[in-house]
């Protein structure tokens, strides 16, 4: 007979208020620069979040800080949904798609991701996001299914700017916007079907 599943750790309140605060303000962040850029700073934040100014300073005494722990937490997270896609075990069309929607379902996050990662911490970007594309369109390489002359890190690289521009543009369902990059990047990416086969 198996054992019960342990009873989940319950934080003490006050631990646990707080880490409904800063979830609170991260997923506010998330919209806040995924829409205004450069534009936006802690006081939009703020009122997105629904808390006082002070209250986003208190977790976050500045925007930099604000946003690497945003990025952090967004590439461990879209690196855990990847994971959880298992890209490397499927067909290499159905690991895009796979990639894709984890991309799609980490939502403005994964745009602020994109676009902040030249200004933040990369290293974290570049191990839990980009090797895992670039091996998921290395692998496609030795199939013979993506073009020889692209190089995987090109292509990686495309697909994230593309991911990026559709979600931060458009304001199609989860589905249409996975099957629009997809479209979009299959097109240019993979090798044209010979009429002999």
């Amino acid at each position: 007979m198996p054992e019960p599943a342990p009873e989940p750790t319950r934080l003490p309140p006050r631990r646990a208020l707080q880490q409904r605060v800063s979830t609170t303000i991260l997923a506010a962040a998330a919209r806040t620069f995924a829409e205004r850029g450069e534009q936006a700073n802690l006081a939009d934040v703020a009122v997105a979040a629904g808390v006082a100014r002070a209250t986003v300073y208190r977790y976050y005494p500045n925007r930099r800080r604000l946003l690497e722990e945003l990025t952090r937490h967004a590439a461990e997270s879209a690196h855990e949904r990847l994971v959880a896609a298992r890209i490397d075990e499927v067909p290499v069309e159905e690991g895009l798609t796979r990639a894709i929607r984890a991309f799609v379902d980490e939502g403005d996050a994964f745009v602020v991701l994109v676009q902040e990662r030249g200004r933040t911490e990369g290293h974290e970007f570049e191990q839990l996001i980009a090797t895992p594309l670039r091996r998921l369109f290395e692998s496609a390489r030795s199939e013979a299914r993506i073009r020889h002359e692209i190089p995987a890190g090109v292509l990686a690289e495309s697909l994230l700017a593309i991911v990026a521009g559709v979600m931060g543009n458009c304001s199609l369902g989860r589905d249409d916007t996975v099957a629009m990059i997809r479209t979009v990047f299959l097109k240019g990416a993979f090798e044209p079907q010979r009429s002999d086969q």
